[in-house]
């Protein structure tokens, strides 16, 4: 089981964002995950693909792009040319999944599907080992500081059994209400990957946050 940490610069502070960058550079953290919301699917708008560029240009770890838009399968080349290493579509956005998946990986990403909090495992039986990542909603997607959903624990366990049953070598990601006190729970239940934002950046020592939620 990986113990990963990816955390979420939508937490992090735009008026010192080369800091912040660098932060995560020089910490424990394996992937920089970064939220593109477009106003339509979720309630929300953050950054698009300038703001990529401009991280792109500082980290030293791989971007790991949760698109929450709709019709994701629109910017995949885009988002690729930005500097995205995993690029994720929501299952709730993608009419034709499949082929959004194998464009993702034509272009040189890896490629993830995102479920909302809501959403059934079982709807990813037929494309679960053509995945590098699952990410799993802990929260209802849009806005950071929610209150974690305590069926995730449930809902990992089940994607884990389906990758186990199918031999994937696909990884579970989970963001939203991620801390230091559930960190543990959430890698005992299955979890590979967990994005942390303002549990992170909101930090007195954001360096020994995330130390603290990869070893806990």
């Amino acid at each position: 089981m990986n113990k990963m940490i990816a955390p979420s610069l939508l937490s992090a502070d735009f008026t010192n964002l080369k800091a912040d960058i660098e932060m995560v550079n020089n910490s424990q953290a394996h992937w920089f995950h970064l939220d593109v919301m477009d106003g339509v699917f979720v309630p929300n708008i953050s950054f698009g693909m300038p703001v990529i560029k401009a991280v792109k240009k500082l980290a030293t770890k791989p971007l790991d792009v949760h698109l929450m838009i709709v019709q994701p399968e629109r910017f995949i080349s885009d988002f690729k040319k930005a500097g995205a290493d995993i690029l994720t579509v929501h299952y709730e956005a993608s009419t034709h999944l499949h082929r959004t998946i194998a464009e993702i990986k034509k272009e040189g990403m890896k490629a993830g599907v995102v479920l909302n909090p809501h959403t059934p495992i079982n709807v990813l039986v037929d494309i679960i080992c053509d995945l590098d990542v699952v990410l799993l909603m802990s929260v209802n997607p849009g806005f950071g500081g929610q209150k974690f959903i305590e069926n995730t624990y449930n809902k990992i366990s089940k994607l884990k059994n389906l990758i186990v049953k199918n031999n994937c070598n696909t990884l579970i990601e989970v963001d939203g209400g991620v801390t230091i006190e559930n960190s543990t729970k959430l890698f005992e239940a299955g979890a590979d990957v967990l994005v942390a934002g303002n549990t992170v950046f909101s930090s007195d020592n954001p360096i020994l946050t995330i130390q603290k939620l990869s070893t806990p």
